[in-house]
């Protein structure tokens, strides 16, 4: 299996900046090599707020990323068994929010390996790549698998794959993201696992093949379990 390299990002809600923080920004601003006249332009942009946002939370992200492994903090909690019980649930469910689910995906959700919790609870995801595991080519699944299970990362319910889609409809545009999980059984005898991502036709839930020879490049980006 061939994916490109592309960028994680996602936001979680975390405290209110403390004084401190809001000071280094102010610092900031004070010491724009644009000068007064065009820190006011900048500040009088429709779009300012937005985009400065925007680019905080990319280099949140790339900060994330950098962190070492064992330390790197939870990317995004998300809420599993809120009531969605079937394809049907979950296919209207992501369609209503204006996301879309490609019918392999749908193939999988209606399949008797795809379970659902039977109670509210909580999962704190992380993003992993092959790299970070310390794979410098495409490796098999089961060698990512196992290598992130040794550090202490937990494999996805299968219900995260359209539980992530559903609660995660600001994602960026480019990226897509495996869920790391204990392949279903499709329809023709294949071990799938979900993928969500967001191309030019919209946000999607899908899904990829692991066949036996497939392999899966270092820079692809993987949700695990953080306990």
């Amino acid at each position: 299996m061939n994916k490109k390299d592309q960028s994680a990002s996602g936001a979680t809600v975390v405290e209110p900046v403390t004084e401190k923080q809001s000071d280094s920004l102010v610092n900031l601003t004070k010491n724009y090599p644009g000068g007064k006249d065009g820190l006011q332009l900048a500040l009088a942009h429709p779009e300012c707020r937005r985009r400065i946002w925007a680019i905080l939370d990319q280099l949140r992200d790339e900060q994330i990323l950098r962190s070492p492994l064992m330390e790197r903090p939870i990317w995004k909690p998300i809420k599993l068994g809120t009531g969605l019980k079937n394809r049907n649930d979950f296919v209207n469910a992501i369609e209503k929010a204006g996301g879309r689910v490609r019918d392999w995906a749908k193939d999988l959700l209606g399949r008797p390996g795809f379970t659902v919790s039977s109670e509210l609870t909580e999962v704190n995801l992380v993003i992993v790549t092959g790299s970070d595991l310390g794979f410098t080519k495409a490796m098999p699944r089961k060698d990512i698998y196992e290598k992130a299970l040794s550090l202490g990362y937990k494999l996805c319910p299968p219900e995260v794959g359209p539980q992530l889609r559903l609660q995660y409809m600001d994602q960026p545009k480019g990226e897509w993201l495996l869920v790391a999980m204990e392949p279903i059984v499709d329809s023709r005898d294949g071990p799938c696992l979900f993928d969500v991502e967001h191309d030019d036709d919209g946000l999607w839930l899908i899904c990829y093949c692991d066949c036996p020879d497939d392999v899966w490049v270092a820079g692809g980006r993987w949700v695990f379990v953080r306990k």
